[in-house]
């Protein structure tokens, strides 16, 4: 009988969310080479050095893709984006290909996956209305949960880039001022109210020039792609600290971010309008008469210690990514390749769906139940692990990857 050959990392099995529809960007080392970052693409389970690929098959793009981040690619452009995504489907998918590509495949268990691209500027935005409407009854119950302005623009906040860490990082509970509203007068330590906020980062290739806006139609021409965030939130820092100027070091300690970056192009499929809104809108946040709906139906699941305790959906956010970008611009900020922005936490209309240890044991007065007990805000060595998909073409679904960190106690 003739022996039967060993199955290609290239066969995929069906549906497979990681297959040629999705090809996600990301920077691995191996074992061998460890102190060799090379700028990698998911296939599976296995990763495609990238690099090596376009040079076996003579690129034009080689030696843009034989860096050890993903920001050369990112200052390349949108026609470079498509370029080089349309060749990598050709390279995993036609048979004539397969010689020279499968001995390039690393199984993603030999890796180790680094932070994709360095991160120049950092905003986080504050874009779900459920998530707002939350946070304003917990801390106005006898207000309007929402402020004036929230229905007008998107609010944000410039955050920390050099503290944004590629999943798997371990974050330290951080320190600081806390002040209960019945404390005599502030007292320093850990945090006590660690918490968690789900998000969708979506990370700026084309830069723009200072004193220029980017309008709404620009938007495809200057996001490469996006991927999970976690913006960590130490709460009792935050509640004494950021009246009147906002957050700081209460989340300034730690953002996590997937390994993974997904193109917006893999992402055609799962394009949804955004919710009606209520007021109309200043003419440089208008959507209206866009072609092309603003929002992504993107699922995101919520894991403590591997239980679930939230599935919030983005498809429910109230400002798109385009707007955020349009408004981050309008008084003229220039973008830099390597400028990531965070949707705000994501949540949705059910108490399943909030994004936020904040909202889902309301500021700790309903505890969540784990099985190795209860939760009110994380405990040191807990593990948080993000996980979404979203709707693929012809009924296959966008692997986003995971974001994942464990608490260690304070320094």
């Amino acid at each position: 009988m003739p022996e039967q050959s060993e199955q290609s990392p290239l066969d995929l099995t069906e549906g497979d969310p990681f297959g040629p529809h999705n090809l996600p960007y990301g920077v691995f080392s191996t074992a061998d080479e460890p102190g060799r970052r090379r700028l990698g693409v998911r296939v599976g389970d296995h990763v495609l050095d990238a690099g090596a690929a376009a040079h076996a098959l003579g690129s034009p793009y080689a030696a843009l893709l034989a860096q050890p981040s993903l920001n050369p690619l990112l200052a390349a452009g949108r026609t470079a984006w498509r370029d080089v995504r349309r060749a990598l489907t050709a390279w995993v998918t036609v048979p004539a290909h397969r010689p020279d590509i499968e001995p390039l495949l690393h199984p993603l268990s030999a890796v180790t996956l680094h932070l994709p691209y360095e991160v120049a500027d950092y905003v986080d935005f504050y874009a779900s209305e459920h998530h707002a409407t939350n946070v304003g009854r917990i801390f106005r119950p006898d207000g309007e949960p929402l402020t004036p302005n929230w229905k007008h623009l998107p609010i944000g906040y410039h955050g920390r880039s050099g503290t944004v860490v590629v999943s798997g990082t371990d974050i330290v509970r951080p320190s600081g001022q806390r002040k209960a509203p019945a404390d005599p007068a502030p007292v320093f330590g850990p945090s006590v109210k660690l918490d968690i906020e789900a998000e969708v980062g979506f990370l700026v290739g084309t830069p723009s020039a200072l004193g220029e806006r980017v309008p709404l139609t620009a938007f495809p021409d200057h996001v490469f792609g996006l991927t999970l965030l976690n913006d960590w939130s130490a709460r009792d820092i935050q509640a004494w600290e950021y009246v009147p100027l906002g957050p700081f070091l209460g989340k300034s300690f730690a953002t996590s971010v997937s390994a993974w970056v997904t193109p917006l192009e893999a992402l055609d499929a799962a394009r949804v309008s955004p919710p009606d809104r209520d007021f109309a809108l200043l003419p440089y946040l208008d959507d209206s008469s866009e072609e092309e709906p603003g929002g992504f139906d993107l699922r995101i699941t919520v894991r403590i210690n591997g239980e679930i305790v939230s599935e919030p959906p983005f498809s429910t956010m109230y400002w798109t990514a385009a707007q955020q970008l349009a408004h981050m611009t309008v008084n003229g900020a220039s973008l830099r390749t390597g400028d990531l922005f965070g949707s705000g936490t994501v949540s949705g209309p059910e108490v399943h769906q909030r994004g936020s240890l904040l909202e889902l044991t309301w500021n700790g007065q309903e505890p969540l139940e784990l099985p190795d007990g209860k939760r009110t805000f994380l405990e040191d060595g807990d593990e948080v692990t993000l996980t979404a998909w979203a709707p693929g073409p012809d009924g296959t679904k966008v692997g986003l990857g995971e974001v994942t960190g464990r608490i260690v106690p304070a320094h």
